[in-house]
Parts: structure tokens; C-alpha cells; sequence
């Protein structure tokens, strides 16, 4: 009766452990999803400020807001692009950190669950299978 029970815990575990792996890997997938925007926002932000940078001082620049275009100044429209480039690539900085910290996770979750599976190994030899 107690192995039933034993193995009863163990398949609760398990469940539990594959649960919260696949909730991380839902997160990975997401981050990368968001990366890859922002990667494109990115470029396209980068490519508006080299077109900028081409015209000359008194060349009229327009910003679409909604369906209209309205005056803007070169400076300020400049001024805009660059503050976009550093917020894009703050969010780019802080979704790597999460990717990072996910994928971390994600790896301590597969050896914990491996280590629960096969309670018989070394750790150090879990942690070669995972990572090499």
C-alpha cells in the first residue's frame, strides 16, 4: 500500500514539475516573440534616423498620426527617433534578461525532474547530460 502511495506522490510530482516546465517554455516562446519585434522596430527606427540624418536643416519632415500628417520639426522628429531607439533597446536588454533567466530555470527544472526520476545519479553527471 505504501509503494502505491509512493507512487502516487511521485506522479503528483512529476505532473506538477512538467506543469511549471511547460509554463516556462510558454514564457521562452513568448519572450522570443517579443524579441523578434522589437528587433524590427529596431531597425526601423534605426533606418528612420539615417534618412533623418540625410536631410537638410530646413527640409520639412511629417509625422502620421492617425490618418493625418502633421508638421513636425527636424530636431524634434530626431529628438523622437532617438528616445524610441533607447526605449526599444531597453525593452530589448530586459527580454534577453528574461530569456536568459527562463531558459535557466528551464534547465534546473529538467535536472530536478531527472534527479527526481532517477534518484540512483550524481547530480554532476545530470548536469552534463542537460547542458552537454
Amino acid at each position: 500500500m505504501s509503494s502505491s502511495m509512493a507512487l502516487r506522490d511521485l506522479q503528483r510530482d512529476l505532473e506538477s514539475k512538467a506543469n511549471d516546465l511547460a509554463k516556462i517554455q510558454k514564457d521562452i516562446a513568448k519572450d522570443h516573440q517579443l524579441r523578434k519585434k522589437y528587433t524590427i522596430q529596431l531597425g526601423e527606427n534605426e533606418l528612420v534616423l539615417k534618412e533623418l540624418d540625410l536631410l537638410e536643416e530646413e527640409a520639412n519632415v511629417y509625422k502620421l498620426i492617425g490618418p493625418v500628417l502633421v508638421k513636425q520639426d527636424l530636431a524634434e522628429a530626431n529628438a523622437n527617433v532617438r528616445k524610441r531607439i533607447e526605449y526599444i533597446s531597453a525593452e530589448l536588454k530586459r527580454v534577453d534578461a528574461s530569456i536568459q533567466d527562463n531558459e535557466g530555470q528551464q534547465n534546473n527544472d529538467e535536472v530536478t525532474t531527472t534527479a527526481t526520476i532517477y534518484p540512483g545519479r550524481k547530480s554532476e553527471g545530470l548536469i552534463s547530460l542537460v547542458h552537454g
